[in-house]
């Protein structure tokens, strides 16, 4: 048995002789015994040991096969996947004028056709017919302007779907403006389970990124309709930061406790930095990992920002593996107007469509170099289940071009082991070997 290809190995002096091992593929950590870790290079590891450690992921058998089913992963996993998921984009209108908003001349009143959502559901129709649950990530713009078509579209999926002993639910991602107990109330009975709203800090701060049209402010609406609706359904909270203005976002954890939105009645809380895109095209509040992380000063502010999460007991993201929405084959994006894409922030870029409803998925392996990262360098890399070649789109804003990866390297060497830490210290407990 060989140590997996895929771990980190930090030194832990919180407790003599043991080194702390992380596998990225796993997501696993344990403490093991520096006497341990040199049982395994000996070849000499007690059998207990072996088991232990190989259900964990730290030992393989084959680093070479081990290696081929990580370039086979998607693949496989697509063979096993059940769930149908798809980002729907309502409408590229919104009753706010963020400073920041990035949809650019896209934005205007822009929205989904009564005929296009039957063609969604007639498209959605052939998964359910193939044994697929249904998970739709309603979008915009702002989604809830046009929320009777939401309903539309969810109301025949959820009956659709349960006629053939399937399930169908939905989650938003909203400015929260609208997302009202009586709406979240209807919202309910049609499959609603979610929705993800953004909050830039504190009221001052908040107002002055995203103020509804008028010109006033948006804040205290959208905290009252937070503390209306967090416990019927899950609430995530969001927020954009900016070099000037991160160390100020704890502020707004501690205004969320004390108006008694605490971490017991929200999902999860993650800020992320405004990112510097320069084209007319991507999409603001819906950009996991879809920005550049490998700036010095990010390395800092992630870790900050984690950590005061963490402490106030609120919950975030655990570090685990983090494909692309791209990586799968039945993870869709479908704009207002029926066309398809692999990625939110894709969308109006010609080239990058992928199909429509009616005329179904093409082929777009070549398009989207979804093979950047089976290269020897990548599939060697330790990071590679955290990266997988990275943000594709971040590539195509930095250099032009979807061609090679979106390296995170530094990233990871800067941060992971202080991230890993921070989970053991809030929130991990494991045994040691």
């Amino acid at each position: 048995m060989k140590l997996s290809r895929y771990i980190k190995i930090y030194p832990y002096p919180e407790k003599q002789g043991y080194c702390l091992l992380f596998s990225t593929k796993r997501a696993s950590t344990i403490l093991l015994h520096e006497s341990v870790l040199k049982s395994i290079d000996n070849g000499n590891i007690q059998p207990q040991a072996v088991t232990t450690l190989s259900s964990l992921g730290f030992l393989m058998p084959d680093l070479n096969k081990e290696k081929k089913e990580m370039a086979d992963l998607f693949e496989e996993a697509d063979k096993k996947r059940r769930v149908f998921n798809a980002v729907v984009v309502m409408n590229l209108d919104c009753n706010l004028a963020c400073s920041y908003c990035f949809e650019g001349e896209m934005k205007g009143r822009l929205y989904m056709t009564q005929t296009t959502s039957d063609d969604i559901v007639g498209f959605a129709e052939g998964y359910f017919e193939r044994g697929r649950n249904t998970n739709f990530v309603f979008y915009g713009g702002e989604p809830l302007l046009s929320i009777e078509l939401i309903k539309y579209i969810s109301g025949r999926l959820k009956r659709l779907s349960e006629q053939r002993g399937l399930m169908y639910s939905f989650s938003l991602v909203t400015n929260g403006t609208l997302l009202t107990k009586k709406i979240v109330g209807e919202l309910k009975g049609f499959g609603l389970k979610g929705a993800r709203i953004t909050i830039d800090g504190l009221k001052e701060n908040h107002n002055m990124h995203r103020p509804f049209k008028s010109g006033a402010g948006t804040f205290d609406t959208i905290i009252r309709n937070i503390r209306d609706v967090c416990e019927a359904v899950k609430i995530q909270i969001g927020g954009n930061f900016s070099k000037d203005n991160y160390r100020e976002f704890p502020l707004l954890l501690d205004y969320l406790l004390k108006e008694k939105i605490t971490p017991d009645r929200i999902s999860n809380v993650k800020f992320d930095p405004i990112s510097n895109i320069t084209s007319n095209y991507a999409l603001p509040d819906f950009r996991d990992g879809c920005e550049s992380i490998n700036e010095p000063w990010l390395y800092e502010a992630n870790q900050y920002l984690r950590e005061e999460i963490l402490k106030r007991g609120f919950h975030t993201p655990k570090i685990t593996p983090s494909p692309c929405m791209m990586e799968f084959q039945d993870n869709i994006v479908v704009n207002y107007d029926g066309a398809i894409y692999k990625c939110p922030a894709l969308i109006g870029r010609k080239g990058f469509e992928v199909g429509s409803l009616r005329a179904g998925i093409m082929d777009y392996r070549e398009s989207h170099n979804l093979n950047s990262w089976k290269t020897e360098r990548c599939l060697d890399c330790e990071y590679l289940p955290l990266c997988f070649g990275g943000c594709r789109f971040m590539k195509l804003e930095r250099d032009g071009d979807i061609d090679g990866v979106d390296c995170k390297r530094p990233y990871f060497d800067a941060t992971l082991e202080s991230l890993i830490k921070q989970d053991i210290k809030y929130t991990l407990k494991f045994n040691d070997v």
